[in-house]
């Protein structure tokens, strides 16, 4: 998605001032079958080791035209011997990004220094401040060791060992000309133009791959679902699919970092070539389309500040309307892929919502299509991937193994890995067959206002239990910023400086002071949660409007409280699209999805009970047996949600009701396998 530039930035002030960013190293096997973790070690032995030719050569700002004439440019990475690139075409890896390939370059640059970056990456991975007041920092650092920066920018081995690169910038952005219209229909029809292109090439035998993160890792799945002949896999890292539900909007409140990004995408793109400027064969077509659209998009930043509907620009408009051509163009179609697919995430990324999703709707076997979903964010990829004892292979050796599979046609075993390889939350890594598991049936988990007897330092603390509570109770909760010290609020900002503090990470007990919580007994045997979960609140405004934010949480006997999953909904846009949600044997939602959409905007009546089903996103975790399950309901989620300017002025930020009526119960709707013993 959106947040890859701040990946740079976030890794050159975690790695040295030295360096921009260090990149992805270091051996390691990992999978709970000998003979896979054997096979794992050789991907990793040949990513690091000898490759076959000796050098790099690169064509930089190549141009590429497209059916309407305008110009992409393009930097092409070839492997070279002593007398320059070589003469014989080999398999291409394509990554289209608006971030500029300038900070390709760089990045490529800074893990590429001799003798330096290796040795920055060694000392990061291993760097180890658990039990500080920094212990946060070690999520950072450890990325330096998991192979993210090698799928972002450029893998010199994956070149070296006879590959060629391209790093293009997608239309309206770096050094690309035309006006940049993020994943719309022009861009998703350039890039399998591009593919055509690189295909074509002299230096190519006519098999292409595609690579990259985030943003680059969405327009992957876009191109695999028109189905170009020359594609023939993918490597899709933190991707999103639903663009609106996924990250942007879910429950109809966008995630914070969605303007900052906008503007931050822009100013890279006004950037000019100044080598061009020097040689005298400046673009000006670049020039004249800058001048013409300075800042793309930024109209559907006025979405947040808007006080009414009808006061939204034309931009902001495309945003809430889902027959939109913009909102058209951001839903993907996985079921259309037919390219081998692996695809690399976090339970806790701006994406989270779209790793299985995606898995499960590719019509592949498994090993043909794979997930490999860690406990990271969105810049923390890989941090638990570093190829260490109980860890999978990093993410270049895994995406080395995956391309020479599939375009080099090598028998190394990549088919045979996972199908699914997860960290179980509370657990750690595992192969798995299926998501959700096996052997987990949907319960209902009753909200009670009785005390649960936990340590809970929330508004107020209740329990949760299989029976709902006899007496009527409403309990109220106001807006709050505690969230800018918790899971959420780094998921929202993607780089916050409240990260570097673990509590407000792994532990979400300041969060809670803002809170309701609702905790159940202890278990009493290890207890599966599997797959997504749905609240089912009964609440009461005071105003027209409202926002509602959920979390499940494990809770430690030692009172800490992680969060594992969680939702949000914006209270007039809780029309839910049927066809797109998905209910348990009893009829309960297990993954109810709401519409972002002004025309079935339902604003809510002050003093009148208002039933709401919130999704959370999809979890495999385990409760320890002493641990506790806990759901956390909130009035506000700042950063991560900022609800649409409309529903701000309607919900006038007032305090809010739950009603825990014995007639109308509140509940989620959680698969849980095991005996718990509740």
């Amino acid at each position: 998605m959106m947040f890859d530039a701040r990946i740079a930035r976030g890794m050159v002030r975690v790695l040295a001032p030295a360096v921009l960013i260090a990149a992805a190293l270091l051996p390691g096997p990992v999978s709970a079958e000998p003979a896979m973790a054997d096979a794992a070690a050789g991907w990793t032995a040949i990513e690091d080791g000898p490759q076959r030719y000796p050098g790099v050569h690169i064509d930089w700002d190549v141009p590429i035209a497209m059916s309407d004439g305008t110009v992409l440019k393009a930097n092409i990475y070839r492997p070279a011997d002593a007398s320059g690139p070589i003469g014989t075409p080999t398999p291409v890896v394509l990554n289209l990004t608006p971030y500029t390939k300038l900070g390709s370059m760089l990045l490529d640059s800074a893990v590429s220094i001799p003798g330096l970056s290796d040795v920055l990456v060694r000392f990061f991975r291993d760097l180890d401040l658990t039990g500080t007041p920094l212990q946060g920092i070690t999520d950072l650092t450890r990325v330096a060791g998991g192979g993210l920066a090698r799928s972002f920018g450029v893998d010199r081995d994956l070149i070296r060992s006879g590959y060629t690169q391209v790093v293009v910038d997608v239309r309206g952005t770096g050094f690309s000309q035309g006006d940049w219209v993020p994943w719309g229909p022009r861009e998703q029809q350039d890039t399998p133009e591009v593919i055509d292109w690189v295909a074509h090439q002299p230096w190519s035998n006519g098999r292409v791959g595609m690579n990259g993160v985030s943003y680059s890792g969405i327009n992957q799945l876009q191109a695999a679902a028109q189905r170009p002949p020359a594609l023939q896999a993918i490597f899709p890292v933190v991707p999103g699919n639903d663009m609106i539900h996924d990250a942007y909007a879910p429950g109809g409140a966008p995630i914070g970092i969605f303007a900052p990004y906008l503007l931050m995408v822009n100013a890279a793109k006004l950037m000019p070539d100044l080598m061009s400027l020097l040689q005298g064969r400046f673009d000006t077509t670049w020039l004249a389309d800058r001048v013409a659209d300075p800042m793309s998009y930024l109209g559907v930043g006025q979405a947040l500040i808007a006080p009414t509907v009808d006061a939204l620009t034309p931009q902001a408009r495309e945003l809430i309307d889902p027959d939109s051509v913009l909102r058209r163009a951001w839903l993907g179609h996985p079921e259309r892929i037919t390219v081998p697919t692996m695809v690399v995430g976090g339970w806790h990324d701006a994406f989270a919502n779209a790793g299985p999703r995606i898995y499960d709707a590719i019509p592949l076997p498994p090993g043909r299509k794979q997930l490999v979903y860690g406990d990271g964010m969105h810049v923390t990829a890989g941090f638990d991937m570093r190829g260490k004892p109980g860890e999978p292979p990093r993410i270049d050796v895994l995406q080395r193994a995956w391309f020479d599979h599939w375009l080099k046609d090598i028998d190394n075993g990549i088919d045979r890995y996972g199908p699914l390889t997860m960290w179980q939350q509370g657990g750690g890594w595992q192969t798995l067959d299926q998501f959700p598991r096996a052997g987990t049936d949907y319960r209902r988990m009753y909200l009670s206002a009785a005390a649960s007897g936990t340590t809970a330092t929330s508004v107020h603390d209740g329990s949760l239990g299989l029976a709902s509570d006899p007496r009527g109770t409403r309990l109220t909760v106001a807006p709050g910023l505690m969230s800018l010290c918790s899971r959420d609020g780094e998921q929202g900002a993607i780089v916050d400086p409240f990260e570097i503090f673990a509590d407000c990470v792994t532990d979400d007990r300041i969060h809670e002071r803002d809170g309701l919580t609702f905790t159940s007994a202890p278990v009493a045997a290890p207890t599966t949660i599997s797959g997504p979960i749905a609240a089912h609140l009964n609440t009461v405004h005071d105003t027209a409007d409202g926002f509602w934010a959920v979390t499940v949480n494990d809770v430690a006997p030692d009172g800490r409280s992680t969060v594992l999953s969680t939702g949000q909904l914006t209270a007039s846009l809780r029309a839910l699209d049927e066809r797109r949600s998905a209910r348990s044997a009893n009829g309960d939602y297990t993954d109810p999805y709401p519409v972002l959409s002004a025309a079935l905007r339902m604003p809510t009546v002050p003093g009148e009970p208002t039933t709401l089903d919130i999704g959370l996103i999809p979890i495999d975790a385990v409760l320890q047996p002493g641990h506790r399950l806990r759901v956390d309901v909130y009035a506000s989620d700042f950063p991560k949600a900022i609800p649409l300017g409309p529903a701000t002025v309607d919900s006038r930020l007032a305090p809010q009701h739950l009603d825990l009526d014995p007639a109308r119960p509140s509940w989620v709707n959680v698969p849980i396998g095991g005996e718990p013993g509740w």
